[in-house]
């Protein structure tokens, strides 16, 4: 009789954990920028439920998605030692959101790469509160529990965050005028049109390449419309020719994957305010393209 009972509580254990576990993956990616550091998470999270006295938990999903935030927290303060050996700019790993746009989440939000590339630079514990409160819409009580702190204390957190994102970031423009943007960025950064360039981009645009080491990925930001024109233009005749383009969703936005010879090479996204391009970031490092290029080819052969 044990044994089915034992059968019976793993079923419902499996069940609740599955029903949780978009959720729990989109809390861990948002607060780490890296998919397979989130995927590491949620198997952990997953062990941690299997083994845990699960007969008073009233609400899985809240018990769940508290040691996710908590085990995320506690990667992120080891992940930002390992950041600074990291060679070049570090961007978040990008992620298909085409079959989930939200991510596991109530909304949207510390989803796009640039939103992440700036939380990166808030402490974890800043960065949970943000993501409970911006894109899981949790009651600032809760997040308290989660983060073992005052609600007081929380929701100067998350205030601390949103001044720090508002302060680092334009506002953005609507989902149309990005994609236009884009477009007439990467014609101009094809044919190395200087011109069309300076149009494009905005007084202080900064280009992020991050290759994690691999050759001809710049390993400074290049900052301001003259130099990053300039460099795009230099660039231009060694890294276009004999490249595929597709139009991709990464971070619910749009993007550029090029592609040459069947290879993954880059993802370009860019980051848009009504002054133009803001940000360009270039992923290149293979760790991070080649499983975002996998999950778009399994989707489109699906």
């Amino acid at each position: 009789m044990h044994a089915r009972d034992d059968m019976d509580s793993l079923d419902r254990a499996t069940r609740d954990f599955v029903a949780a576990r978009p959720q729990l993956f989109g809390i861990a990616y948002r607060v780490l920028g890296s998919a397979v550091e989130a995927e590491d998470i949620v198997q952990e999270a997953w062990l941690r439920w299997q083994s845990t006295d699960r007969t008073d938990i009233r609400e899985p999903a809240a018990f769940l998605a508290t040691v996710t935030a908590r085990l995320a927290i506690n990667l992120a303060q080891s992940a930002r030692v390992r950041r600074e050996t990291y060679i070049g700019p570090w961007l978040p790993e990008p992620v298909d959101t085409s079959l989930d746009p939200q991510l596991g989440a109530e909304r949207a939000e510390a989803l796009d790469l640039a939103v992440l590339f700036l939380l990166e630079k808030l402490n974890p514990v800043e960065r949970a509160a943000y993501v409970l409160r911006e894109a899981f819409d949790y009651p600032y009580g809760q997040i308290a529990d989660i983060l073992e702190t005052s609600e007081a204390n929380t929701r100067q957190l998350v205030s601390r965050a949103r001044k720090h994102l508002s302060a680092e970031r334009k506002e953005p423009v609507s989902p149309d005028a990005h994609r236009r943007l884009l477009e007439v960025f990467l014609v101009a950064a094809q044919t190395g049109s200087l011109s069309a360039l300076e149009d494009v981009l905005s007084a202080d645009v900064v280009s992020y390449a991050d290759g994690g080491g691999i050759r001809g990925a710049s390993r400074i930001p290049v900052v301001g419309r003259p130099h990053v024109s300039k460099y795009l233009v230099a660039f231009a005749p060694r890294f276009w020719p004999g490249t595929d383009i597709r139009w991709v969703e990464s971070n619910g936005g749009p993007a550029v994957l090029v592609s040459s010879q069947g290879n993954p090479k880059v993802l370009l996204s860019v980051d848009v305010s009504e002054h133009g391009i803001e940000r360009i970031m270039w992923v290149m490092n293979p760790e991070k393209l080649n499983p975002y290029a996998a999950s778009v080819d399994q989707r489109g052969s699906a």
